[in-house]
């Protein structure tokens, strides 16, 4: 048996990178799989190589920033499976440069899709999740969440947003049995790493140095993570943030 096994999970934002992982990862460990993103072709790929493997997945084109696709996307969720034990939030742009160089309209895109858009998904699986008595959710922040650096403050500022959101619904919906959680990745291979090292080609060594571990991460130790919070094995977690990082904040 696996860790998930036989659970319903929602991924959203499970397209490409830390996301597609877990699919994969959520998969190994037996769950049966809704994944969710804006690029339904990149979705497709996914499914189509878990399905084509003996794993349980569908997909569903869908944009964070807006409340009936959000709605939509839960709603196919139970359509398809019947419930929703759990759901991973990993929808998530970034944005370089100094907080007085930032443009307003890169800051409003910003905010729409990790703060509103966070949100509108706690939102909506939150109503499944209440009216069935259960449930077990796991949003994505960043290192950047709790500390900050320069060069990264309104994508900062959208990941404490994150932690809070986290935190509030996790004092919201504990008395239900809802369990609401976070992980707070360090440098992790992924599409926004690609885009931190074409800004600044010395971000990424320089934040290695500093790492214990000396290495950037993983999709699937970020999905590992992640995958044990909504386990049953992490029944008395809720309200954390749990740092995915190489210890780089120790």
């Amino acid at each position: 048996m696996g860790l998930l096994d036989g659970k319903v999970l929602l991924l959203v934002g499970a397209s490409t990178g830390i996301g597609a992982e877990a699919a994969r990862v959520f998969a190994q460990e037996g769950a049966h799989l809704m994944l969710a993103a804006r690029s339904e072709p990149a979705l497709e790929r996914v499914v189509t190589e878990l399905t084509a493997a003996g794993f349980t997945a569908d997909y569903v084109g869908a944009d964070v920033t807006n409340a009936a696709d959000t709605a939509r996307m839960v709603d196919a969720t139970v359509l398809r499976y019947g419930r929703l034990d759990g759901a991973f939030n990993n929808a998530g742009i970034s944005q370089t440069g100094l907080l007085h160089e930032v443009s307003e309209a890169d800051f409003d895109r910003l905010m729409s899709v990790n703060v509103k858009g966070m949100w509108l998904c706690l939102r909506e699986q939150l109503r499944v999740m209440r009216g069935q008595g259960w449930g077990s959710i796991v949003n994505t922040s960043s290192i950047g969440g709790y500390k900050g650096t320069s060069g990264l403050g309104a994508y900062q500022a959208s990941k404490h947003a994150v932690i809070g959101l986290t935190r509030a619904a996790a004092h919201d919906n504990g008395p239900l049995g809802i369990r609401v959680n976070a992980v707070a990745p360090g440098p992790t291979e992924s599409v926004m790493l690609d885009q931190m090292r074409a800004a600044d080609a010395d971000a990424i060594p320089k934040r290695l140095a500093a790492m214990p571990l000396r290495k950037v991460g993983t999709g699937a130790e970020v999905a590992n993570a992640v995958a044990w919070l909504l386990s049953d094995r992490a029944s008395h977690v809720t309200g954390t943030v749990l740092p995915v990082e190489g210890g780089i904040t120790a």
